[in-house]
């Protein structure tokens, strides 16, 4: 095989722009007309390929893109859930703290040492929830929201004003930033007017 032919396999395509052909008239003179409509016909068909080329490419290029932001906001939302179901299972741990502090005569009567321990340990994992951005919720007194609130039990008050406000709070409840990992399981007062 000759330098010329294997130049030519290897590049096959640039090989033919180099050809020039040339329509002749009758006389045997190139008819530049004919030659020019033709290089012109070629000229545009080059054009539109190329254009079919890069919307193509652009299209390509704009559905990547798409799927990686999709992929990123998936990862980011799985990343979420994970450290909300994370964070879930400790509630129980904090709920075993809250239970051994309710318990003031019990709780001041554990060794001081092992008492400052024990409130150290939980004062940690509050620290954690909260450079997380868990906050606890439900308090004694607040107006009632099912949305962050679940009502255990009905309490009977003679005061109109307290009326569907928190007479107690029997598990606090959590955010985690605006989201409710747990509503809070409470008391609600309710009106009824004394009878004489």
């Amino acid at each position: 095989m000759s330098d010329e032919e294997e130049i030519k396999k290897e590049n096959p395509r640039e090989n033919e722009a180099e050809v020039l052909e040339f329509e002749f008239n009758e006389d045997g003179e190139e008819d530049l007309k004919k030659t020019l409509k033709k290089f012109r016909a070629e000229l545009k068909a080059c054009k539109a390929e190329k254009e079919e080329y890069l919307t193509g490419w652009q299209k390509e290029r704009a559905d990547f893109a798409n799927y990686r932001k999709q992929e990123d906001d998936r990862k980011a939302t799985f990343s979420e859930a994970m450290r909300e179901r994370i964070l879930t299972r400790f509630l129980s741990v904090i709920d075993s703290f809250n239970m051994a502090f309710a318990n003031k005569e019990s709780w001041e009567k554990v060794d001081d040492n092992w008492r400052k321990g024990v409130e150290y340990i939980y004062a940690q994992m509050n620290g954690i929830f909260e450079e997380y951005g868990v906050k606890a919720i439900g308090e004694a007194g607040e107006v009632f929201d099912p949305n962050i609130h679940q009502s255990i039990e009905v309490v009977g008050t003679d005061k109109k004003e307290q009326e569907y406000t928190i007479a107690c709070v029997i598990q606090k409840g959590y955010k985690l930033g605006e989201r409710v990992m747990r509503p809070a399981r409470v008391n609600v007062y309710e009106y009824k007017e004394l009878t004489k």
